[in-house]
Parts: C-alpha cells; structure tokens; sequence
C-alpha cells in the first residue's frame, strides 16, 4: 500500500503498489496513477504535482523530465508533460461538483499530435489509455473554442504583463505603475493589453482566449516589477515565458522589455539576462520606452510604404486612390473598391496595397484581419501578387493571417467531421442500449440489425468524411467494425447467460470469430471451462457410481476452476459410499440363500427320514 497525493485535489490517496487508476474520496475523481515503485519517485510525483496545481507548470516540467530520465517508460509522467505544456489547471464545475480541466497554454498543436501523449498512449495499460483519451477529447474541445475565440479579437500593440494583487488580494505598486504606462501608451494610439482593464467584463475562467490572442498578436511585452518574487509569480511568469517562446520563433519582429524600479536589476529572472532592462525609476523611461516600442510596432507603416511607393512611382493621384478604395471597403462597397483597385494597377502594376485590397473586396471584409474568417483566398492571384511586391511587414502579417484562416479552417472541418460521426453514433448508442435490456431473443436480433445499420452508417459517414477532408479519416471505418464486433460480442454474452452446455458452445464459436476484441478470448475460456463444470453437474445429478465417475473425469479436467476440486471430493465420497452399500447389500444377499439352501437340506433330510418310516 503506497500513500500519495491526488493530483486534482491534493487529498491523501491511499492505493495498491499495483494499482494504475484510483479514485480520489475527496473530490470523486477518477484518475490515473504513477509508478509508486519507491518512496523517492512518490516524492518526485507528490512535489511536481504541487507546482502543477499551483499553476507552476515550468518547475512541475522540470521534475517530471527527472522521473522519465530514471524510468522512460511511465506513461503518467508522460501525461503529466502534456498537462504542463497546455496549462491544464482542474477546477471545480459549480453544477456537478466535478473536477474539469481548464486550459491556460494554448498550442496551436492538437493536444493528439503531442509526442508526450502518444508516448502516454504507448507506455499505458487499458484503464489508464481510456482515461487519457477521455481527458485529451475534452483538453482538444476546450482549445478548440479558445482558438475560435481568439482568432476573432483585435491584434494589439503591447502586452503589459505585471502582478496586479499581493499575498493579502491588495493591490500592488506593479499594477499602478502598469495603469499610469497603459494610459500613456494608447495616448501614442498603440492597442494596449492591460488586464485589468482589457479582462474586466470577463470571468476568470475565460481569460486564456483573450490573452493567448494577445500574446499572439503583441509586437511588445512590457514586463514590469519592483520585487524579484513578483516578476517570478506564477501567472506572471506563465505570461511572460510563454511570450518569450513566441519571440524566438519571431525572426526579430517581436521583443520582451523588463522595466523594474526600487530593485537590484540583477534580481531579474535569468531569462532576463540577455535583454536590456529599464530603469522605471529614470528620468525619460517613458520617452525612452515609447521610443523603443515605436522601432517595432511602426503603427503607422501603411502610411508609410504607400509614401514611398507614391514617391517613387511620382504619382500623386495612387494616394488619393487609395484612400477611396479604404473608404469603399469600409462602407462594404466591393464593386467601387475592386474597380478603383484597377485604377491604381493601371498606374502601379506592383502596387502590394491595391492587390491586398482588390483580395479584401472580393471576400467582402471591411478590415484585413477579417481575412482570418474566410477560407481559401491564399490560393487566390491577389494574394500571391501582395507576397510578391508587398514589405517584409506586409507579407509577414499577411502569412500570420493565412495560417490563422487555415486553423480556423480546419477547427471547423474537424467539427463537420465529428458531427458525421455523432449521427453515426446515435445509431450506436440506441444499438447499445437495445442490446443491453434485451429480454428476449427477438428483442437480441433487433439490436443485432441496428449495431449493423449503424455500422453501415458509419461506413457511408467515412466516405462522406473522405469528401470532407483529402486527407481522409479512419474513425469510422473503426467504428463499423467495432460496431459488428460489438454486435457478436453482446450476441456471445446473451448465449453464455443462458448457463447451459448449447448456449456456451454457441458462444464459443462468436467469441473465437472475434478473437482479441475485448476480453473475448477470456470469455471464451470461461465458456469452455462452463461447459465441462455443467457437462459434470448432469453426470452428479445421475447418483450413480458412473455418474460420479464420468463427474470426476471431467473435473480434473478443470481441477481450479469454480468448486471443481471439492466436487471431485464430493463424487469420490459418494461412489465409495454406494460401493459400500453394495458390498453389505451383497453379503446379505448371500447370506439368505445360504439359509435358504441350508432350510432346504434340512426339510429334504426331515422328509427321507418321514419316507423311511
């Protein structure tokens, strides 16, 4: 018996050094359980999940890369990745009281496609695969909405990321600090992420949308402190390491900037120690910052390239054109805005704005970000015209919305895909249901026939998804054949309920036509081990020595199963019982025809003697 630490709740769970799945008393979950192999590995698991729960999913990482460096095969330390990587924290549903993940690091990865989850899949067993892939479909459902969500917010400029309330819930220095930049930043027109203005009308649980979109789309991270352990907070830290992922992957086009006051500078997190600090507590940090911020965001960049391309082309007439085409698009007037696009084209063949603008008219957006809600205008000539003449500027933001469209895309296929797959498996749960209140055999057939019609449903459902999707889709050809098995399966238990030597061999020969479905092959056995123990009763039921006989022949072919060792007992006491009986019921028998041979000699001398008289 080892002792360890729910990793939802954080109770005490008492569970069998075997044991794989538990669940926990205090919070009713239901979860899957490490190697508890040592006291060491019970240790690692209990502190690693108590960085998990607090939401300090880097150092939780951490420990479990540790316990997969000494044992490479445990599937929960594989699990308990994924969970770090997406920020999977477990709340508590006011309605049922249940523990459900939430989502604070979204990945534009599905949560199926992580390495760290097929390896889970691959190292677990059957009760701890089910559970993963139970948590994984409900993990991908909530990133799916998160995606939806943020994909539809405005981009922003900067990203404030600060501690807003202290160990007590007051407010802190940070947070004022952090009210006074904002202020004076959107005075410059840049698009500010403030928290506590930006996610006060939302709930706490729905803030990973908005500021996954913000993290996304800012160009700055300010990251602001006056305490080494508020720049090292949790949510702070989440906010600003996973900022610092997308700066890596950005080429240069996207910058964090620690700003600290009334503290050593060399108390900034180590990751800091490659960037240049500010000092808030300088004369001109404010200037000096906006400054630095203006090089990257460059706001007013349309202007800017439509000037030089004004210059160069020395055509006044292209800017004033343009200005029209916005204001047409602006007012959803998408014939004037494309015939004017041709305009500028006939004076500016390499135009990049009246390509992008002509694309923005015949998808009918007012905005280019709009372009995220539409599917298939990167395919089209405007768009390959922009990448060919437009700035790194434009093409980079052109690309950013491409692939946002395609994942937007492909969230909505994905939802066609599982509404296919639901009609399908409608017909499999009423299949199901049948099968399993059947009371009768035509009741049994009737669910026989619907697991087949849904069987053939989920055929049709994977050809209709093959048109859906080049890529095609696999399910549902799984399903059907899952349905037909599952078909046989419950056909095969309907038979071994009936507990008689017909109805197990008629089991027999479903559960060996499906053999490795399920536990079929153990229900196979069992039938046959069935079939003898009943064969053996009906020769006992004979009370015969025979009977007891042939009983006992066919229990020592099953000595383990059932009671099959005390019968043989049990048979064996009974024929020497009725040996018994007919060894006394044979000395009695001859013992009276002795008398009777002995009264016959005596009444045959008695009669010679009368005669001779």
């Amino acid at each position: 018996m080892a002792v360890f630490k729910c990793k939802m709740c954080g109770g005490t769970l008492e569970v069998n050094d075997n044991a794989t799945v538990t669940t926990c008393e205090y919070c009713g979950t239901q979860q899957t359980l490490p190697r508890l192999d040592s006291s060491q590995r019970i240790n690692l698991y209990d502190r690693a999940n108590h960085f998990r729960r607090n939401n300090d999913f880097d150092k939780a990482a951490a420990i479990y890369e540790q316990i997969l460096n000494e044992e490479n095969t445990d599937a929960e330390a594989y699990w308990s990745l994924v969970l770090c990587r997406y920020g999977i924290e477990y709340v508590e549903d006011p309605a049922t009281h249940k523990r459900v993940p939430t989502v604070n690091r979204t990945q534009f990865t599905s949560i199926f496609d992580d390495d760290n989850y097929k390896l889970a899949l691959q190292y677990g067993d059957n009760y701890q695969r089910q559970i993963y892939e139970q948590e994984a479909k409900a993990i991908n459902d909530i990133q799916k909405e998160i995606l939806i969500i943020s994909q539809k917010e405005k981009p922003f400029d900067v990203f404030l990321c600060y501690k807003e309330t202290d160990q007590n819930g007051r407010r802190t220095p940070d947070s004022v600090l952090a009210n006074d930049l904002y202020h004076q930043l959107t005075q410059e027109n840049f698009n500010v992420f403030f928290a506590r203005i930006t996610l006060e009308d939302k709930i706490g649980t729905a803030y990973e949308p908005y500021i996954f979109s913000a993290l996304l789309t800012a160009k700055v991270m300010v990251v602001l402190g006056t305490k080494p352990e508020y720049f090292n907070a949790v949510w702070v830290r989440n906010e600003w390491s996973r900022y610092l992922a997308f700066v890596k992957q950005s080429g240069g086009k996207k910058m964090l900037i620690p700003a600290y006051k009334d503290m050593d500078p060399y108390d900034l997190p180590e990751e800091f120690s490659h960037l240049q600090a500010l000092d808030m507590s300088k004369l001109g940090f404010t200037q000096d910052l906006i400054r630095g911020i203006k090089k990257i965001v460059k706001t007013d960049k349309t202007e800017t390239v439509v000037k030089e391309t004004v210059a160069v082309n020395g055509n006044g007439n292209v800017r004033a054109l343009l200005d029209r085409v916005e204001i047409f698009l602006e007012d959803s007037k998408w014939e004037e805005a494309d015939r004017y696009c041709e305009r500028i084209l006939d004076q500016d063949p390499r135009n990049a704005y009246a390509y992008l603008y002509k694309l923005m008219a015949k998808e009918k957006v007012c905005k280019v970000e709009e372009l995220v809600n539409n599917y298939g205008w990167q395919n089209k000539d405007e768009y390959k015209k922009v990448i060919r003449f437009g700035d790194d500027d434009l093409i980079s933001t052109l690309k950013s919305y491409a692939e946002q469209a395609q994942n937007l895309h492909d969230i909505e296929m994905e939802k066609e895909r599982n509404t296919h797959l639901e009609i399908a498996g409608d017909e499999y749960n009423a299949a199901y249901e049948l099968m399993r209140k059947a009371q009768s055999e035509s009741d049994l057939e009737k669910a026989v026939e619907m697991y087949e019609f849904a069987a053939n449903r989920f055929k049709d459902c994977a050809n209709e998804i093959r048109w859906i999707s080049d890529s095609g889709f696999e399910d549902a050809n799984k399903l059907m054949e899952i349905c037909k098995k599952k078909a046989d399966y419950t056909l095969g238990k309907f038979y071994m309920n009936e507990r008689t030597i017909n109805g197990y061999e008629s089991a027999i020969k479903i559960f060996e036509r499906i053999s490795g479905f399920e536990d079929a092959d153990e229900l196979a056995e069992i039938c046959r081990n069935d079939t003898i123990y009943v064969s053996a009763k009906s020769h006992m039921e004979e009370r015969t020595i025979d009977g007891y006989k042939s009983a006992i022949e066919l229990f020592e072919k099953i000595p383990d199963w059932k009671d099959s060792f005390t019968q043989i007992s049990y048979c064996q006491g009974e024929m020497l019982s009725q040996l018994d009986k007919r060894k006394t019921q044979e000395a009695k028998q001859k013992n009276v025809i002795s008398w009777i041979i002995i009264a016959v000699f005596i009444m045959f001398i008695i009669i010679i003697c009368i005669i001779r008289m």
